[in-house]
């Protein structure tokens, strides 16, 4: 293959997860790939036997100016960015009325502003080869909300919100995005990877804290198998299809549906009321 070619992939959030089965399947192909993690020696055995198509950096997408260390090491490293994926986050169980500001503003440093800053990072390496995609990981969270991570939706609603206006801008450029929503996956979403707030006022014991305990039991068993959800991803990503969401797993589009049909029997509920607002023709 030319090496002009071959695609350069951005992952963020590699030691684990969709990140790493994604690093993983993008070397596999003979690709190149840009993989980073908070922590670089929890990333090191993905390299081991593609060295050569391998940049792998410490990355806390956090930091600006690791972010712009890193985008410009991959420029000068492979000449190009052809997919970007903001896969970095993490959960946040609590309850609404319970959150602490600190883990709040935390988590929406990572799970937005990171993404956000990430992508400001990589446009004008995109913008100027007329080409790109951008992967921006939002969640079936990013368009249905549960009692117990409501500050998690917040950050995902967010992504589905910056990434529809994002790609109606840069798609006269060349550039497209798309919103992955993973349903359940077998992750470390619900296990290591957690922040919790323990709840402590009992009205939400029947909600909340029931909720918390049932995710933390069904970790490890969820229905979602990463390493096909990173195919899944590769397959939209090489399709010629501008659709801007991509679900992962049934549950996800069964949750989906649900809501759609839900919004849908709201917004007829209301119609006459909501038009009623309007000046009278």
């Amino acid at each position: 293959m030319d090496e002009n070619n071959v695609p350069v992939w951005l992952i963020t959030g590699c030691s684990t997860g969709f990140g790493r089965e994604l690093a993983k399947l993008v070397l596999a192909r003979g690709w190149k790939a840009v993989i980073t993690a908070r922590k670089i020696d929890q990333i090191h055995d993905i390299a081991v036997g593609f060295e050569e198509n391998t940049l792998a950096l410490e990355l806390d997408v956090t930091s600006k100016e690791q972010i712009e260390s890193v985008v410009s090491k991959a420029e000068k490293t492979f000449g190009k960015i052809d997919v970007l994926v903001n896969n970095a986050g993490y959960g946040y169980f609590t309850s609404i009325e319970e959150g602490e500001d600190d883990q709040i503003k935390a988590q929406f440093d990572t799970n937005v502003f990171g993404l956000i800053h990430m992508t400001q990072a990589v446009l004008p390496v995109m913008r100027k080869n007329k080409k790109g995609h951008i992967i921006n990981f939002s969640s079936i969270g990013g368009l249905v909300g549960f009692t117990a991570t409501g500050y998690y939706h917040a950050t995902k609603f967010a992504v589905e919100g910056l990434s529809e206006s994002l790609a109606q801008e840069v798609a006269p450029l060349g550039i497209k995005v798309i919103i992955v929503e993973p349903g359940p996956f077998r992750t470390d979403w619900a296990g290591r990877s957690l922040v919790e707030t323990p709840v402590k006022i009992q009205d939400y014991f029947d909600t909340v804290a029931s909720r918390i305990e049932a995710s933390k039991k069904r970790s490890g068993q969820q229905q979602g198998d990463p390493v096909r959800g990173a195919e899944a991803i590769i397959t939209a990503v090489l399709s010629e299809s501008t659709n801007l969401r991509l679900l992962l797993g049934k549950p996800a589009l069964d949750m989906a549906y649900e809501k759609l049909e839900k919004m849908k029997a709201n917004f007829d509920a209301w119609k006459e009321l909501t038009l009623s607002a309007d000046f009278p023709e």
